[in-house]
């Protein structure tokens, strides 16, 4: 049995969205696909922060959510936060060791394309504005300056959204 060394402790955020960095959308789709062959019904929301995959999972009544990001890590890296229903992290003691020791088992069953699960992309980004609006009142805010610093993130194309409503 290989011992794989890639499970965190940190590595416990997390339906299927992907940060900024080059290898994301090409690990994104591997991801997809090998959830389509475990028979899950993949609904993909696209270029992602980790918020908005907690928002997705719980919006949508998921089983569960992953977004591919190495977070804070160097963009060379790249890497998964995972969440379960109700957008609750997944942690070493809540499923994640789980995770990790079915990986390093390998013991994957043949795919049964008969019980191939689909693949969706889908934009909750209105709905997820709406959500984050929906804890102000937009009329307390004027006259409103805005300064923002998105780190060079997917969370740039969210503060469009939300400025072009203010």
């Amino acid at each position: 049995m290989t011992k794989l060394t890639c499970f965190k402790a940190y590595d416990i955020r997390g339906r299927l969205g992907g940060d900024v960095r080059l290898t994301s959308e090409a690990l994104k789709l591997a991801l997809a696909k090998g959830l389509q062959d475990a028979g899950v019904d993949v609904l993909d929301i696209g270029m992602s922060g980790t918020e908005e995959i907690y928002f997705a999972t719980f919006h949508l009544g998921v089983d569960g959510g992953i977004e591919v990001t190495a977070s804070h890590n160097p963009m060379d890296y790249n890497g998964m936060k995972l969440v379960r229903e109700g957008a609750r992290p997944i942690s070493g003691d809540t499923g994640l060791r789980d995770v990790q020791r079915l990986a390093e088992a390998g013991d994957f069953p043949p795919v049964n394309e008969a019980a191939r699960g689909s693949y969706r992309q889908i934009s909750l980004r209105d709905a997820y504005i709406g959500h984050l609006l929906g804890y102000i009142s937009v009329n307390n805010l004027t006259p409103l300056k805005l300064v923002v610093n998105s780190g060079n993130g997917a969370a740039g194309p969210v503060i469009d959204a939300i400025e072009a409503r203010l």
